[in-house]
Formats: C-alpha cells, sequence, structure tokens
C-alpha cells in the first residue's frame, strides 16, 4: 500500500516524517532565556532506574511490513538492528517503493497486494505504515489472519474506523496489537513519568507542547495520479491533519503523564503559508481540557521552523521540559530542596542566532549552547516500540501455546492468563490508548475545523 511519507516537496527540502518527530532532530531554541536548568535523566542522583528492563533478547518474530515510503524504511532499518526481527514480507501498490525496500530488506519476499502477503504462512508479525485512512481494512484482515499487529498512529481518520479496529483488537485474544505511539515505549519516558508522579513538581497546573516546521508538507510527482495520492494529507476527506498525523503523539504524551483523557477541546486553524488548492490547515491552535482542571495547549505549524519542538509540564514548584530523548527540570525559587539536584549539572539554553531587538541595535547577538551532551538511552522511541512488539508478540504466543495445552481453548480463562504475564512484557501501547488518543484529534481536527469548542462524550471512547 501507499506510505504516508513521500519525496522532497515543493519547498525544496524533505516534507516532514515521523523520523524527524519522534527523534527530535529539528533544532532548537529557546525564545524566552531559560537559565540553570537540571537535567532529567536515569543516571542522576536520584538512583532513579526505568521501570522495566530492556533487553533484545529473545524468540525471533517474522515480521512483515505494509507500506514502505519513508517511514515504512525507517521502520526496516531499525528492525534490522534487532538481532530477532527478520522480515519475510513487504507491500506496497508503488513499485519504487518496493524496489526500495527490498534494499533494506533483501531476504523479503514482495507484493503488491496485502491479502496475499497475509497469506504467506512464515509472516507472524504485520506492521501497517500506510495512509491513515487505510489502516482498517488492513488491521482487520491481518488480525484475522492470525498476525499479530503494529499499526501506526493514528489508528484511522474517523471515530468508526479507529473503534472498529479497537474492537478487532481487543476479540483477537491470541493476537498482540500495539498501536504507534512510541513514546509509550521510551525507557527514558518511563523514567521522567516516575519523576512527575513523585510530586518533585509540586501540583500540576499545565501542560504546553508544539511542533514547528517550515515545510510544505506536499510532494511532487511526474505523474498527476501517484501526485494525488501521496498527497493525502492534503485533504480533508482522507486527513485529520496536523493534530492527527503531529499532535497525536504529543497529546498522548501528556495524557499519560497527567493521568486522563481529555473532556472537551477548543481550536483554530487556518492555511496561514501554503495557499496551494489544500484545504487542510497549515497552522492550528488547540487548548485541550482534563478532568483535573489542568490544559495542555499545543500548536503546529508549517509556517514558521522557530522554537522546534518539545513539550513542558508545569508544576508549582517546578517545571519539566522534554525534547527528544531530553529533559529538564526548571525549579521555582520557592521549591523545597530535594537534594540530588544540588550535584547535578546545569545547562544554558541559547541554541540559535538572534538579532538583539533593541533601540540602536548594529549587530547580532550570538547565542551558542555550551551544554554537554549526555544522553542515557541513545536508541530512538521507534526502536524501543519495534522491540516491544517482537518481545510482547512472542509472549503472548507462548502465554497462548501453554494455556491451551494445560486448559483447553477458554477465551475467558486465556483472557485472564495472558493478562497476568504483563510482568514479561515491555510497555507499550495497545488497542486502548491508541484508540483513545485517536478520538481526542479527531475531535480535536473537528474543533479546528469548524473553530470551536467540542465536548468529549464517554461513547465515543467505549470498545
Amino acid at each position: 500500500m501507499n506510505n504516508d511519507e513521500g519525496s522532497t516537496g515543493q519547498n525544496g527540502q524533505n516534507d516532514w516524517n515521523r523520523r524527524e518527530f519522534i527523534k527530535g532532530a529539528s533544532s532548537f531554541g529557546a525564545l524566552m532565556v531559560l537559565m540553570g536548568g537540571v537535567p532529567l535523566q536515569a543516571e542522576d542522583k536520584t538512583n532513579a532506574a526505568p521501570a522495566t528492563a530492556y533487553s533484545t533478547v529473545g524468540a525471533p518474530l517474522n515480521c512483515a511490513l505494509i507500506g514502505c515510503g519513508i517511514w515504512g524504511r525507517e521502520v526496516l532499518q531499525t528492525l534490522a538492528l534487532l538481532p530477532n526481527a527478520p522480515v519475510v514480507a513487504v507491500c506496497d501498490t508503488y513499485e519504487p517503493f518496493l524496489r526500495r525496500a527490498k534494499e533494506a530488506a533483501p531476504k523479503a519476499q514482495t507484493y503488491t497486494d496485502y491479502k496475499k502477503l497475509l497469506e504467506q504462512k512464515d509472516v507472524q508479525g504485520v506492521i501497517v505504515a500506510t495512509p491513515s485512512y487505510l489502516h482498517r481494512e488492513i488491521v482487520e484482515a491481518a488480525l484475522k489472519a492470525g498476525k499479530h499487529v503494529y499499526c501506526e498512529a493514528p489508528l484511522a481518520t474517523t471515530v468508526e474506523d479507529a473503534q472498529a479496529i479497537a474492537k478487532a483488537a481487543k476479540a483477537a485474544v491470541k493476537l498482540n496489537f500495539q498501536s504507534g505511539l512510541q513514546m509509550r515505549s521510551d525507557p527514558q519516558r518511563h523514567f521522567l513519568l516516575q519523576f512527575v508522579r513523585s510530586g518533585a513538581m509540586g501540583r500540576t497546573i499545565m501542560a504546553r507542547s508544539q511542533w514547528h516546521k517550515k515545510e510544505s508538507w506536499r510532494r511532487t510527482s511526474p505523474n498527476a495520479q501517484r501526485e494525488t495520492e501521496i498527497n493525502w494529507r492534503l485533504r480533508k476527506d482522507q486527513s485529520i491533519g496536523l493534530v492527527g498525523e503531529i499532535g497525536i503523539h504529543q497529546l498522548d504524551l501528556i495524557s499519560w503523564f497527567i493521568g486522563g483523557q481529555p473532556t472537551a477541546v477548543g481550536g483554530f486553524g487556518g492555511i496561514l503559508q501554503w495557499n496551494d488548492g489544500r484545504d487542510v490547515a497549515d497552522t492550528i491552535q488547540t487548548v485541550f481540557e482534563f478532568p483535573s482542571g489542568v490544559n495542555l495547549s499545543y500548536d503546529c505549524t508549517l509556517a514558521n521552523s522557530f522554537d522546534a519542538d518539545y513539550d513542558m509540564i508545569y508544576g508549582t514548584d517546578a517545571a519539566v521540559m522534554m525534547r527528544g530523548n531530553k529533559a529538564w527540570m526548571f525549579k521555582e525559587a520557592d521549591s523545597p530542596l530535594l537534594g540530588w539536584e544540588v550535584y547535578a549539572r546545569k545547562d544554558q539554553f541559547y541554541q540559535e542566532t538572534g538579532i538583539a531587538l533593541v533601540a540602536n541595535a548594529t549587530k547580532l547577538v550570538a547565542l551558542q549552547n555550551k551544554a554537554t551532551e549526555v544522553v542515557p538511552f541513545s536508541e530512538t522511541a521507534l526502536h524501543y516500540a519495534l522491540e516491544a512488539f517482537v518481545k510482547n508478540s512472542n509472549v503472548v504466543t507462548t502465554g497462548v501455546e501453554d494455556f491451551v495445552s494445560n486448559y483447553g481453548d477458554s477465551t475467558d480463562g486465556l483472557r485472564e492468563h495472558l493478562a497476568g504475564l504483563s510482568k514479561s512484557r515491555l510497555p507499550a501501547a495497545g488497542y486502548r490508548e491508541g484508540f483513545a488518543a485517536t478520538v481526542s484529534v479527531i475531535k480535536a481536527n473537528e474543533a479546528i475545523s469548524k473553530g470551536q469548542k467540542v465536548s468529549m462524550q464517554k461513547e465515543w471512547f467505549e470498545i
């Protein structure tokens, strides 16, 4: 199938892809002067550690990829780094993408019809990386064929389709379903989750996330039909826009950290830069309301790159900034002393060159980042997510075999037995997390399109 990533856009730069967002590859420059940031990492004086041990050791899982665009090939390259994730099949309707995928997975069988791929008996796990609006049919077919499924986020572009995927995943007791919310598998995020929930920040009062990058999101092709296909994200009938394709990861992160799903969302957006026939906004602003009274403000634009992407959680004693696989704490002057932060490294945040806007200014003021690079977990979130998919799929397979051989094929008993194996699994986003995040961004996109507030209904989240 056609992947949701493409080629070079009309602005001469590579169009956005999930790789840059998840890796945090874009440059970062703080608009305000942030002084004395205390890095939060698992090796600091707290002696804190991730909740789960991470290891690539385990039984192999024969994997197949459906959707071989830029992000699909990133998936292939990541799978190649795992010792137990051989890729035995790849599928895409676009032959050039298949040829490129074959370079990354030379032993894989190639298909232009995903149904034929699902008939390949040695395929055990399927990664779905097609455009979001195509997910439902493929995921349902893969589960019906008895394959473990990793489905990129968002799960779908309508509540109906997302609910159908979630219901199919729930019913497939013998299979592992994972949604592509990679941050849920990131050990650095699990370390930060413990920190945030420990109360070290005081009481959480608000959150803010953003993603800024100037690029068109439009792809070009000498073939008119192909160009229409690869620009599906620019059409409302096939896309849930910036908040759905990008914002879902940041919304899910904040929802996870503060412990709840949004109860309402308001938003605005418009085509402010790329007036090229698209009907999907290139700049959006939203506010998500949560039951605790905490609000998340989120903005995303394709019209300006300044300030890049990051996530902030503000507490009464401190604020935490998260960017890529790093994080910093900024304490309030009246916050209690925790002890360990006295010995922690302090970073000063200057990473862009700015022009001083003052009277009679005649020269540039260079702002340079002198911070020492310390990365506690060097792999990408995608690496940890795919590692979790491989291991957890094997845990489910073994658990099913053990239960059936001892107790027979009782669905209720099997479900309970597999739930008891949770300690053997690596952390990952399941169908519930994927469904909740997908519904939330679908409704956020509605709020943006209508320019008004949308209250979340409980029945929307029922599976």
